[in-house]
């Protein structure tokens, strides 16, 4: 245990049946970031803070047992990627992070205010990494497992659209913003959302329509093909396979493109940009230093519904696979 996490341990006391102990509270204020969005942070009944454009908002809400096992993995990732998965969400809409609202929930036993606490650790590194402020939530202890939802609130800009899963047209290049597959040998605890692809897309090129990979590849990139009433030709030799879907290929006996295809929690983005942007994308995806160094074109929409692969001068219907966390 590290030091610093040792001497928060000590100067919390036990928290008890109340929904938030002030001594946590007073925890949670000194450890947050003052932004310059916040009015009022956390310590009233509610926040203040100043947008700065419209808002788009998320809500995600990770259990144990169901997205993370807790005797396994360590508190601060856990808390990490309640953040983490909210921020892709808000990336897949071509928006800015600024706030969010974060509420645990956790099991009534003996060292539940360290468990909280190592929870928020994770919790606050992701904030201070993506430069978001903490204004608020809420602590409750019962008996159940360990929950942690958090609520994230974004901006567009006001000339800004937001990406939407319907925007894809027949035509329309699809990109995928890195390497998949293999998450569950620890990158689905400490995903990096690409909020780094925002601006530059922002910028430069029109996106049409987005999502982030969270249930799977094959599963989130036929949800954006519903969404838009189209289909996919799929280029499965272009689809980025992670290095940890090979070592996940070794211990399964599935191939690494099985892997790749169904595994899910990689939290890349899936894009689709107009014929003319991509040209200009794989131009400037080649220039030394560029942030669309990572996007890879896997294939283009197309008329017919569903995922298809070209194979043998014959289109192959592709299944979705993967698994479903309870909502879209």
């Amino acid at each position: 245990m590290h030091a610093r996490q040792s001497h928060i341990f000590q100067v919390i006391p036990r928290i008890e049946k109340r929904f938030v102990e002030t001594s946590f509270l007073a925890y949670v204020r000194g450890r947050c970031r003052r932004l310059p969005q916040v009015e009022l942070g956390i310590g009233d009944d509610a926040a203040v803070y100043e947008p700065r454009g419209r808002q788009v908002v998320c809500t995600d809400q990770i259990i144990d047992r169901v997205d993370f096992e807790l005797d396994q993995h360590c508190p601060a990732d856990i808390g990490f990627k309640s953040v983490a998965i909210n921020l892709s969400d808000i990336a897949a809409m071509g928006a800015r992070p600024r706030s969010m609202l974060v509420t645990l929930a956790v099991p009534r036993r003996p060292d539940n205010s360290e468990l909280a606490a190592a929870v928020y650790e994770g919790i606050i590194e992701a904030a201070a990494e993506y430069h978001v402020a903490i204004i608020g939530g809420d602590l409750s202890v019962h008996d159940g497992p360990l929950m942690v939802s958090v609520t994230m609130i974004g901006e567009l800009d006001a000339t800004w659209t937001p990406w939407k899963r319907s925007g894809g047209k027949v035509g329309d290049a699809v990109y995928l913003s890195g390497p998949v597959g293999g998450s569950l040998l620890g990158r689905h605890l400490r995903p990096k959302p690409r909020l780094d692809l925002v601006d530059t897309l922002r910028d430069d090129f029109n996106v049409t329509a987005a999502i982030d990979v969270s249930d799977s590849l094959s599963i989130d990139l036929d949800r954006l093909c519903a969404a838009s009433g189209i289909g996919v030709r799929l280029d499965v030799d272009a689809i980025p396979i992670h290095r940890d879907a090979e070592k996940r290929s070794e211990e399964t006996g599935r191939s690494p493109f099985r892997h790749a295809w169904s595994d899910g929690e990689d939290f890349e983005l899936l894009l689709c940009v107009a014929p003319e942007d991509a040209s200009r994308i794989e131009s400037a995806r080649t220039e030394a230093s560029s942030p669309l160094g990572d996007l890879q074109r896997i294939g283009e929409l197309t008329s017919r519904r569903g995922l298809w692969k070209l194979e043998a001068g014959k289109l192959l219907r592709l299944p979705p696979q993967g698994f479903i966390h309870g909502g879209e």
